[in-house]
């Protein structure tokens, strides 16, 4: 369960500077300068995760806390998709404002700081010097990307990238060794719409290429992630919310697959106790990255027709309800539950929501920053009937419950976030 009222220390520092600044922190907390009664604090504890290492052949695992200079060496497959080059600069860097800190311990709901309107300066001033001195997270060295594309410049300059084929065994165990892999995120896999249009090679990428990882994450002792998906679930699954255990019984060779890497992972983690750990993200919406291939990606495009063209064709009904988060969400999640300490995991594939919404909702939305927005629809009968499938909201209360899951963004955030993003970019495109 997650105590919300944890003090405010800084987990996995223990040189003397930090023990000093958790001690001055909580005296700032616990007397503040507005004579308001003392404050409890929820924070998510900032730490560096156990590893997991073999004893001998007999495959039983052992956690090893990791010290300052020993930070994980992330090996993240299909790294150029969506998801992989910003999990790669979320695990090389640690790029949060003092604003996002002093929010993610819960001070903005000190109701003294609205009615005396003191700021908690000294809070303030330890913030700024832990960020100052926690620029990286794992280091630019420590998180290796990796696929079967050319990488564009700016990701070759971020930080090491190499070539690998997950279904090429011999080439993929070699990089585990050869750069002392300990986690191991694997993003490689065809999407919903594109494995429909292509069956053979999303089973042999979605499910050979799992068997490759699943097989070297066992014998090298590594920490494996493999995302699942709202395409896991069927027809005849409970559609509003969805739990994490029902039947699920997809009709996608995407949806089959990662149901086979949910059991795959959770038969590996009893039987030769590999420590697997598996979200089911919702639609991720991103302005990073051009849309991929999904079903959902209707919630992305909108945002770059809308400052483009000023008009929208969507190819979902208007009233298709799916479960959605934006990227930061996601990739935070990623990262809490790969740091989650192992006793705290009742289970080892999770639901994570952040929101759910339908396309006309996302464009009343749109709509209100953007007033001239067209917007027709022309159903993708294939798509449609994969969106008709999947779950209209994901119930992820054993997240929130087990390692404290919570996520930022909601509809009106998101919007917000993605015509900033966006917009920004087209009026640098125009000025070039």
């Amino acid at each position: 369960m997650c105590d919300t009222s944890t003090p405010l220390v800084f987990a996995g520092d223990s040189m003397p500077v930090f023990r000093a600044l958790s001690k001055v922190a909580k005296q700032a907390l616990l007397a503040p300068a507005c004579g308001c009664q003392p404050l409890t604090v929820a924070i998510r504890n900032i730490s560096f995760s156990p590893r997991q290492v073999t004893s001998g052949s007999d495959a039983s695992f052992h956690s090893v806390s990791f010290s300052e200079t020993d930070h994980p060496k992330v090996l993240i497959t299909g790294g150029l998709g969506q998801l992989g080059v910003g999990l790669a600069k979320l695990l090389r860097y640690a790029h949060c404002s003092i604003y996002t800190v002093y929010k993610s311990i819960n001070l903005l709901h000190c109701r003294c700081i609205y009615k005396c309107n003191v700021l908690h300066k000294n809070v303030f001033y330890i913030i700024k010097l832990y960020l100052l001195t926690h620029r990286k997270r794992f280091g630019k060295n420590n998180v290796i990307l990796s696929d079967i594309r050319k990488p564009p410049s700016n990701v070759f300059h971020s930080g090491p990238f190499i070539y690998s084929d997950i279904l090429d065994y011999k080439n993929l165990r070699e990089i585990v060794v050869n750069n002392r892999i300990t986690w191991l995120v694997h993003y490689s896999a065809l999407l919903s719409a594109v494995g429909e249009a292509n069956v053979a090679l999303a089973r042999a990428v979605n499910i050979t290429g799992l068997h490759n990882i699943l097989d070297i994450a066992a014998e090298h002792g590594l920490r494996l992630f493999v995302p699942s998906t709202i395409g896991a679930f069927g027809p005849t699954s409970p559609r509003n919310p969805t739990p994490d255990l029902c039947v699920q019984r997809p009709r996608t060779i995407y949806g089959v697959s990662k149901v086979h890497a949910e059991l795959m992972g959770e038969y590996y983690h009893h039987r030769y106790g590999l420590d697997f750990r598996c979200l089911r993200y919702p639609g991720i919406i991103s302005a990073d990255s051009q849309p991929g291939g999904g079903t959902t990606d209707y919630a992305v495009q909108i945002f770059h027709d809308a400052v483009k063209t000023g008009k929208f064709e969507c190819n979902l009904k208007p009233d298709t309800r799916l479960p959605m988060m934006y990227i930061d969400d996601c990739l935070r999640a990623t990262l809490e539950v790969m740091e989650a300490p192992a006793e705290s995991l009742s289970m080892r594939t999770y639901n994570i929501n952040a929101m759910s919404f339908t396309p006309e909702e996302l464009a009343k939305e749109v709509q209100k920053q953007l007033p001239d927005l067209q917007v027709t629809y022309e159903i993708d009968s294939v798509r449609q009937a994969i969106a008709d499938s999947w779950p209209m909201n994901f119930d992820d209360s054993n997240a929130r419950n087990d390692w404290c899951w919570k996520h930022d963004y909601d509809l009106p955030e998101l919007v917000q976030t993605m015509l900033n993003f966006i917009g920004s970019d087209s009026r640098i495109a125009q000025a070039n």
